[in-house]
């Protein structure tokens, strides 16, 4: 775990929790699904995406600068963002950060097994011509920000949605889930290659973690509700 949790992230964690229990009362009841996922390992694989969260796995290491704005407001992006900006601060050499890009367990490699899966159970072309579009949104909507990493903002998931609703309206959540989730991850993906390491950088860059976790778990949510409803 990079980070700690503050008074923001609790009430994060206490809003999914909330919406958590009345997905668990339909997936009970198997009122829920996802494509070929059906409702038992639906609640699994969001149980699995929420507690996964916590976990970072280290996969490359590479070289940013630390700018000299971080310094000064290093203790305000540690508070709006829930990740440990001065301690970090300290490690690396003086002006240059030996930053660690990691797979974060609950926003990236679990999801990710749930897409491969519905692919390979169901060729889906419709979703990756969705994913498309959504890796475009995140690529121009994402920013990467000084001692975090790159920032999704969390409503970029429900771009998928009407789009879905459009091309595959009794498959949307399955879509939804493919294009929007993948999508994210694909485009924090290019953001992480795109940005200038001479001019910004942090200690750690996380894929499906700090940034861009909500945006990952909001679009699992909200594919999941779309085929109650449709």
């Amino acid at each position: 775990m990079r980070g700690y949790i503050n008074r923001s992230e609790i009430r994060m964690y206490a809003a999914f929790t909330l919406i958590l229990l009345p997905i668990a009362v339909l997936c009970y009841n198997g009122n829920l699904s996802i494509g070929t996922i059906t409702a038992f390992p639906l609640l699994l694989i969001l149980v699995l995406m929420f507690a996964g969260s916590l976990v970072e796995i280290p996969v490359l290491k590479t070289r940013t600068k630390k700018s000299e704005q971080l310094f000064r407001f290093a203790p305000l992006i540690e508070d709006i963002y829930s990740v440990p900006v001065v301690k970090e601060l300290h490690t690396g050499k003086e002006r240059v950060f030996d930053t660690t890009i990691t797979l974060n367990l609950g926003g990236f490699l679990v999801p990710l097994v749930a897409i491969v899966y519905l692919f390979l159970t169901q060729s889906n072309i419709t979703a990756l011509e969705v994913m498309l579009i959504i890796v475009v949104a995140v690529t121009f909507l994402s920013e990467m920000v000084n001692g975090v990493g790159i920032i999704v903002p969390q409503y970029i998931g429900i771009i998928a949605i009407p789009f879905s609703l459009l091309t595959a309206p009794q498959n949307v959540g399955s879509v939804t889930f493919i294009a929007g989730i993948g999508g994210i991850l694909l485009g924090t993906i290019a953001s992480i290659i795109a940005f200038n390491k001479e001019n910004s950088g942090s200690a750690y860059i996380s894929i499906g973690g700090a940034g861009n976790f909500k945006a990952i778990y909001i679009t699992a949510l909200l594919a999941s509700l779309l085929s109650y409803f449709v």
